[in-house]
C-alpha cells in the first residue's frame, strides 16, 4: 500500500489532533497554591469561564480558606459550584465574585464541581 503526501500528513494530523485530545482531558493540571493574607486565611481567585482557573488549588489543613470565584459567563452549566466533601453548595451570579469561606479539617484531594458535574476541578489539602 502507497500513501501519497496527501495520506501522510491527514495521517499525521490525526495523530497530533488524538495526542493533543487525550493531554488536554487528561493531562497533568498545574496545581496553584492559595495565597496566605493578613489575616491568615488562605486566598485564591478562581475564574469560571468554561472551566476553572486555576482548576487544581493547593491548600494547608486546618487554616481557613476563602475561594472567590468569578464567573465571567452567562453558561447555565456553572450556575453553581459544589465541594460534596465538605458540603458546600453556592450559586455563582454571572459577572460577580462569590467568596466560599471554610476550615478543610481532612487532607487529601477532592473533587469541586459545577451543579451538573460536568466542569470540574481538584482541591488539595495539605497537611
Amino acid at each position: 500500500m502507497n500513501l501519497d503526501s496527501a495520506e501522510i500528513a491527514v495521517l499525521v494530523a490525526s495523530v497530533v489532533a488524538i495526542i493533543a485530545i487525550l493531554w488536554y482531558f487528561f493531562g497533568e493540571r498545574e496545581k496553584v497554591a492559595a495565597g496566605l493574607s493578613d489575616t491568615g486565611v488562605q486566598q485564591i481567585k478562581v475564574t469560571v469561564k468554561g472551566g476553572y482557573s486555576p482548576d487544581v488549588i493547593v491548600v494547608k489543613q486546618g487554616v481557613p480558606v476563602r475561594l472567590d470565584f468569578y464567573r465571567d459567563e452567562t453558561a447555565s452549566c456553572t450556575e453553581q459550584v459544589i465541594f460534596g466533601d465538605f458540603g458546600i453548595a453556592r450559586d455563582l451570579p454571572a459577572f460577580q465574585t462569590t467568596p466560599i469561606e471554610f476550615t478543610p479539617d481532612k487532607a487529601g484531594e477532592f473533587t469541586f464541581a459545577c451543579g451538573m458535574n460536568m466542569v470540574r476541578g481538584k482541591l488539595v489539602v495539605e497537611r
